[in-house]
């Protein structure tokens, strides 16, 4: 190996002597830096004024910037652990057969329900209602379903048991015009205009139903004007209100109607311009239909025993389910089955008056034999029951015994509104036959001149 190649990092221990010698050099040194620093700092402290020197300014505490607060959002709220499951009533559903379907624990539901004040609440249920419940194997943390449009009801399991509280909901109702103009069909010119089937059906029924056969008595270029509430909550739309005012050119007629309720609550419905009730003290077609199937014919061929038989009322078709309603108030003489009509009702309205309703698939709840029913109140439910050969409603109107045709018989007038009431029924009526009037006046001014 050549001399310089040697390792560098080779060493040979230092003797303690020569160690003692450098601990000693460094210990003066350390002793006389601060002399000298100190003689240096005097000699320029006599050669400058101290008023020479930079004053040092004091920052007073309100030139100091605001300390900002950490901002520590609040944790969320604790929720309940466990799966979370919507179920959507069923008809004949019940709180006990939904928590066996589920396979919850029915001690859970046992005390849900002894909560106080709730029980009438978690037991009215209907088709269509959601509930949603939050369990962990069976075992319940929470239940929660609407109990109003403007009410949701809410259970959760706490360290005491089930606890409840009722969160209210507030609904918003904004006024909306529309005009519609029939080409094909009502319900088309009602979807044209931006109105729900529903709506057109209660405009149809509940308004101008006595005045307008809307199953034949309809025209191409017929007319419609609604001023009507929609609801929302939470800034979405969740459905329609009343039908304020409305409006139905049909060939060249104008029929117009408001809603008008009292103040006291004694009078509420829909009145024409004059006070005079738009109803009748019954109704021309007792359901929501599709079609008329049959009509009112004394020399029609049975469509079953083939041979010709008077057809002594109206058949109505419509899908098996479909709720029938009374046509004006009275009493039931007869509700069971009977031959050829199936399962059938007969109601007696006074004045020798009487209303038939066959081909039922079921009844509605309670109804006997003497029972009193009200105008529209539910009686049962379109079927083919007895000699039918598709689901229908068989109506039939008598007076002393003789049927008359329910489609063309004079119906009687309901009562107008009392003296005491027309003042206020005015004062409401007016802005409202305002609304229908610009509603009118929009639409023919939309209307291209030509076209006029």
């Amino acid at each position: 190996m050549q001399p310089d190649s040697r390792i560098a990092f080779d060493y040979k221990p230092r003797s303690a002597q020569s160690s003692s010698a450098n601990h000693a050099r460094w210990f003066a040194s350390g002793l006389m830096l601060p002399l000298v620093g100190g003689l240096i700092a005097y000699f320029i402290a006599r050669n400058q004024p101290v008023d020479s020197l930079p004053a040092i300014q004091a920052i007073a505490p309100a030139a100091l910037p605001a300390l900002e607060p950490d901002i520590v959002a609040a944790p969320p709220l604790p929720q309940p652990l466990g799966d979370t499951l919507e179920f959507v009533v069923r008809r004949n559903d019940t709180l006990d057969r939904i928590f066996r379907h589920l396979k919850l624990d029915l001690n859970d539901l046992a005390n849900i329900r002894d909560v106080p004040g709730i029980r009438a609440q978690l037991d009215r249920l209907r088709p269509g209602d959601t509930i949603e419940l939050i369990h962990d194997e069976g075992m319940v943390y929470a239940l929660t379903r609407r109990i109003s449009e403007t009410e949701i009801l809410t259970v959760k399991r706490g360290d005491a048991g089930f606890a409840a509280e009722v969160i209210a909901t507030p609904i918003e109702t904004r006024t909306v015009r529309t005009h519609g103009t029939i080409e094909s069909s009502l319900f088309v010119a009602a979807r044209s205009a931006g109105v729900s089937a529903e709506l057109i059906m209660r405009l149809a029924n509940d308004i101008f139903g006595w005045k307008i056969d809307f199953a034949l008595e309809i025209q191409p270029g017929d007319t419609f004007d609604i001023v009507y509430e929609q609801k929302y909550r939470d800034g979405e739309y969740i459905g329609d209100g009343h039908i304020l005012a409305a409006d139905f050119m049909n060939e060249g007629k104008l029929h117009r109607a408001v809603y008008f309720k009292s103040t006291d609550g004694q009078i509420a419905g829909y009145f024409g311009p004059d006070g005079r009730s738009m109803r009748r003290q019954f109704l021309r077609a007792p359901l929501d239909f599709t079609r008329i199937s049959s009509n009112f014919n004394p020399s029609r061929r049975h469509p079953i025993l083939n041979t010709i038989r008077a057809h002594k009322g109206v058949d109505y078709a419509a899908p098996t389910g479909t709720v029938i309603k009374a046509a004006g108030e009275g009493r039931v003489s007869f509700a069971g089955t009977k031959g050829g009509y199936g399962r059938v009702i007969i109601l007696e309205h006074g004045g020798g008056i009487s209303t038939l309703y066959g081909h039922m698939s079921r009844f509605a709840k309670g109804m006997r034999d003497g029972l009193r029913v009200g105008q529209g109140e539910t009686i049962g439910f379109v079927g083919s029951s007895g000699a039918a050969t598709g689901p229908h409603l068989h109506y039939e109107y008598r007076v002393n015994g003789a049927h008359k045709n329910p489609r063309t018989v004079a119906l009687p007038d309901a009562q107008p509104i009392p003296n005491q009431y027309l003042a206020e029924f005015q004062t409401s009526a007016g802005p409202l036959l305002a609304d229908l009037d610009r509603a009118r006046d929009a639409a023919v001014a939309a209307v291209p001149a030509a076209q006029r």
